[in-house]
């Protein structure tokens, strides 16, 4: 009798399955893809941080501001400047027949006194000032310094806007120096120049010599007496009292004179004002 057993089971094929396959592929991409991922963003990161690192740029160191042109220093003074008319020989009201002239003064103080040559007010009846802004003003005498033709004025009201003047220091021959006036009426003219000399002495008739002048070669002609004489800063550096001219004409031929702003501060006779401190 024959024994019915059952058949081995069928040796498997070492092969894997073809699904089994695939899945082990896109498994070995996706890792693949992973690590090149991995790697970009560990490279961004190291240039961010050698980014960071980098020292930061150092400023560089901005140019001095140099001396400024003659239209700087004109367009920076012009509002401290101020027109001057007087009237003499009568009171301001009278019918009678009076004499006027024209000066130029400079704004020096905050509480809006202004400098100016005394010959330009001397002996007037009145004083007008007229402002860059249009405003005019009466004005009387503070005080004044005789010996060095220097007045200072006190205004009734000011501009709108009060601006003084820089006030500067001393002065060597060759410096450059602007001067701004109202030279034979001419409303704020401006004309510039150099140092051409200080300490100079100037004869003045019956009143003795001025001393410790500035000479300079920038224009000024009658009307500018009182401006201001200006450095190449911006500062005033010095009043316009007088002009040199070896006839009677009265008109410049290259050398015009001012007393140095320390001196113009200085003085302060007649009234009972007080000029600015420097």
């Amino acid at each position: 009798m024959t024994v019915l057993g059952t058949d081995p089971p069928p040796e498997q094929d070492k092969k894997p399955a073809p699904v089994t396959l695939r899945r082990r592929i896109g498994i070995g991409l996706v890792v693949a893809w992973a690590l090149v991922l991995t790697v970009v963003v560990f490279t961004r990161g190291s240039d961010s941080d050698e980014e960071q690192a980098a020292p930061p740029a150092r400023p560089s160191p901005s140019a001095s501001q140099g001396p400024l042109t003659t239209g700087e220093v004109y367009q920076t003074l012009l509002p401290s400047v101020v027109r001057i008319e007087t009237t003499r020989g009568a009171k301001a009201n009278a019918t009678s027949m009076t004499e006027s002239a024209i000066g130029t003064g400079v704004i020096a103080n905050a509480d809006g006194s202004i400098l100016t040559a005394l010959h330009v007010v001397a002996n007037a009846s009145a004083i007008r000032i007229s402002y860059t802004d249009g405003t005019t003003s009466p004005a009387s005498v503070a005080s004044s310094d005789p010996d060095n033709d220097i007045a200072v004025l006190s205004p009734q009201k000011g501009p709108e806007t009060l601006v003084p003047a820089t006030l500067g220091g001393g002065v060597q021959v060759g410096d450059k120096v602007v001067a701004i006036g109202n030279p034979l009426g001419l409303t704020m003219s401006t004309s510039d120049g150099v140092v051409s000399g200080v300490d100079r002495d100037l004869a003045r008739d019956q009143e003795g010599a001025t001393q410790g002048l500035i000479q300079f070669d920038a224009a000024v002609n009658p009307g500018s007496s009182g401006g201001p004489l200006i450095n190449d800063g911006g500062a005033v550096v010095g009043i316009v009292v007088s002009l040199a001219n070896p006839t009677s004409a009265g008109t410049f031929i290259g050398i015009g004179f001012a007393v140095p702003i320390g001196t113009a501060l200085g003085g302060g006779g007649e009234g009972d004002g007080q000029t600015p401190p420097l």
